[in-house]
């Protein structure tokens, strides 16, 4: 490899690096995880505790776990053709590149069945019929709701839906013992003190003594089995 190629494998790998937290929004569970963890804290009535950085880091070892079979079966596909087109030679030579283009055209079917699998009809229909108009006449035949330019849109907003449901079910409990405590303090003439910070040591025990960790995090890896 020359040093030319090398300086443009460097700067091909920068741009990849660049592009994963792109692909870790659209293509992963990462979002709709991310979201309902942050809905979580918010109906604890905590804004830092747990911090972002743990929320953050939690998301994405759940995302792992529900991602792992992925990017196995990805590995899987694109490996045979990845290592067919080893042997030495230009790294960026019309076999070599030819060979990553068939490598990635295998291994990106994994994650089309992933996004197809978990993508919901109605929002399918939706950016199917919205990538047709967008097209001249001629050529919306070209236009199939397996693409994945309908595939991606449509998870992403089906991992924000069900994130929203879950988050409200989730919300409901600590709805319930918010009003029960505001009630409690108005009762007693406390109108001064604050009814969020009363409930947040029992919204905490509750939380506790529920599992809840462990039952959210089951709850949101199961949800893709």
């Amino acid at each position: 490899m020359t040093h030319a190629d090398s300086t443009a494998l460097t700067i091909l790998g920068l741009g990849a690096l660049a592009l994963l937290p792109f692909l870790l929004l659209t293509l992963t569970s990462f979002v709709k995880i991310s979201v309902v963890l942050s809905i979580l804290r918010s109906a604890l009535g905590s804004e830092s505790i747990p911090p972002t950085a743990v929320l953050t880091g939690l998301a994405l070892v759940l995302s792992a776990y529900v991602m792992s079979p992925v990017l196995a079966a990805v590995w899987r596909d694109a490996r045979p053709v990845i290592e067919l087109s080893g042997g030495g030679g230009d790294v960026f030579s019309p076999r070599t590149m030819a060979a990553l283009a068939q490598a990635a055209d295998r291994g990106k079917e994994p994650v089309r069945a992933f996004l197809a699998r978990h993508a919901a009809s109605a929002d399918r229909a939706m950016f199917f019929d919205l990538a047709q108009r967008m097209r001249p006449p001629a050529e919306r035949a070209e236009v199939h709701d397996a693409d994945l330019l309908v595939l991606v849109p449509a998870f992403v907003t089906s991992e924000l839906k069900a994130a929203f449901l879950i988050g409200f079910l989730l919300f409901l409990p600590f709805l319930v013992i918010d009003l029960v405590v505001a009630s409690i303090l108005t009762a007693l003439g406390m109108q001064t003190v604050s009814p969020t910070q009363v409930a947040l040591p029992f919204k905490l025990l509750l939380f506790v003594l529920a599992s809840g960790w462990q039952l959210v995090a089951r709850g949101l890896v199961g949800g893709y089995l």
